[in-house]
């Protein structure tokens, strides 16, 4: 949200959420749409965004409009820093799941993985069909976000392929 007052300026929680979607947000970022409303006054109570005004259009109810603070502009360059600077790769608690799995039958276990296969197709596909369409303003950093999120997807795909075929041989060493 800071990048997108900093980018876009002061604007209301529906433009932020708006913006995002066109944006893509979900490529980068975990903020979901019901949670953005109790960022904004997060980001609020900790300086980092200000209340600009509030607006009112007829009967339609009063929106706030909020800015990004100097404070939020040099807290954006430090988050945008770490970022770059630090590599994150989360423990994926299927790794764990698997692991443990000697106590799950083979077609079950098989069915799990199958199922994550599916859903993670659905969210390729979803992916690649974004690829072929332009939206607004859509820059190179842009592509390179987009295939960013393809390329792990794929590798996920490639990794469940082999869990796949080595399903028979997990109770014993390798």
């Amino acid at each position: 949200m800071l990048s997108a007052l900093a980018k876009g300026g002061a604007m209301y929680g529906h433009q932020i959420r708006r913006d995002a979607r066109v944006d893509r947000a979900e490529l980068w970022s975990d903020v979901r749409p019901g949670s953005l409303y109790g960022a904004l006054h997060r980001l609020e109570g900790e300086g980092l965004v200000r209340a600009l005004r509030t607006e009112q259009q007829g009967r339609l109810p009063a929106r706030t409009v909020y800015e990004i603070t100097d404070e939020g502009r040099r807290e954006l360059a430090v988050l945008q820093a770490e970022a770059f600077e630090e590599v994150r790769f989360p423990p994926d608690p299927v790794d764990l799941a698997l692991a443990t799995a000697s106590d799950v039958d083979e077609a079950t276990l098989r069915g799990h993985v199958e199922d994550r296969v599916r859903d993670l197709t659905a969210r390729l596909s979803r992916l690649d069909h974004l690829a072929e369409r332009r939206w607004p303003d859509q820059t190179p950093a842009d592509d390179l976000v987009l295939e960013h999120a393809r390329l792990r997807l794929r590798a996920e795909l490639e990794w469940h392929a082999l869990v796949l075929d080595r399903l028979g041989k997990l109770g014993g060493a390798s």
